[in-house]
């Protein structure tokens, strides 16, 4: 059930900058005018501005920059991602979160966004630096009616938004590299984190985690990652504001997630190898003790990697270790991916 502030924010939502009146918004939510007037304020206090007019009432003017439930919720116009969104100034990972929500039941499509995080988590335990309030940290919670083996295939639906979401947003094309990471001119811009609980045959719970470098300066970047990670500020010189960049991003998620499970996955494939890094290019890998050369050629239906040998055979690639940046050996980045890791 929405809170009486997020009902009211809807519909003053659906009425743009129409003037409503107190009465109607008092007979509309079943609240007395007191109340509608307390609401109003707290509204204001949050950053909203209002014009009020005697015997016309009152017309929304701005909306607050600063990120919270309502500004998101705000223009959203999805038809059931993040019509329940979590927000916390600082918290330690929404992924946790998120989990701790799914595991008591929270709706399919309820949001974790946080403005920091102080232990934000990537993939494999590894830490996504994110104690500070210039990015977009955020987790999904889904309940999809699909096979838990189909599941990779969704950190591959995510990472295809993101890249169209961040070059409508930027102007900049991102590279997806394989699974989970969005890079911009090779360095690590953004990277997804998908974790679940399901059966052998069913999915009670997926979470899919968000991480993405938006303001941050090349100064404000931890030490540790200052050299290989990078942000669309660092990128582009530009502001980016972070409440509708959020926006698009539920909005476009939501279009992709419903055409997948409407159409298949073919659709998204073709999308994620336009952006897919390395794509048709020579990298070296190595599976067991093996280490060869290899042509990406795009991902299976399954979410491996297509790698075509030296000797002309397609190999689907569920464990390897991938030297993406052999040309710069201090950037060397290794990634590995099981077929039974729920890590994506």
């Amino acid at each position: 059930m929405s809170s009486t502030r997020e009902q009211l924010i809807e519909l003053l939502a659906k009425q743009g900058g129409s003037f409503v009146s107190g009465q109607w918004i008092s007979e509309t939510l079943e609240i007395s005018r007191t109340a509608v007037w307390k609401q109003m304020k707290q509204l204001e206090k949050d950053g909203y501005q209002f014009e009020a007019v005697p015997n016309k009432g009152y017309r929304i003017v701005e909306v607050p920059h600063k990120l919270s439930a309502n500004t998101i919720q705000w223009g959203l116009h999805t038809k059931w991602l993040g019509k329940e969104i979590v927000h916390h100034d600082r918290i330690s990972s929404t992924q946790t979160t998120a989990i701790e929500y799914a595991q008591e039941g929270c709706d399919h499509g309820t949001v974790i966004v946080a403005n920091r995080q102080s232990n934000g988590r990537g993939r494999l335990s590894r830490q996504w630096y994110s104690d500070n309030d210039q990015g977009i940290w955020l987790s999904v919670v889904l309940r999809p009616d699909i096979s838990p083996m189909k599941a990779p295939q969704l950190t591959l639906v995510t990472a295809t938004v993101l890249a169209e979401v961040i070059e409508q947003i930027s102007q900049t094309t991102p590279a997806i590299k394989w699974p989970n990471d969005l890079l911009l001119n090779n360095r690590k811009l953004a990277g997804i984190l998908t974790e679940m609980q399901a059966e052998q045959d069913k999915i009670h719970y997926l979470v899919i985690g968000i991480g993405i470098n938006v303001n941050q300066s090349y100064q404000e970047m931890d030490l540790s990652v200052r050299e290989i990670a990078t942000s669309l500020q660092i990128e582009t010189g530009k502001t980016f504001h972070q409440t509708t960049f959020i926006q698009l991003l539920l909005e476009c998620l939501e279009r992709r997630y419903q055409q997948y499970l409407d159409e298949g996955f073919h659709l998204i494939k073709a999308s994620w190898e336009q952006y897919a890094y390395k794509m048709n290019k020579e990298v070296t890998y190595q599976t067991g003790k093996a280490k060869q050369k290899g042509f990406i050629r795009g991902i299976a239906e399954d979410g491996a990697l297509l790698m075509e040998t030296e000797s002309g055979r397609i190999d689907s690639l569920y464990s390897a270790e991938i030297d993406w940046f052999s040309s710069d050996p201090g950037a060397t980045v290794r990634k590995t991916l099981t077929s039974k890791q729920q890590e994506n």
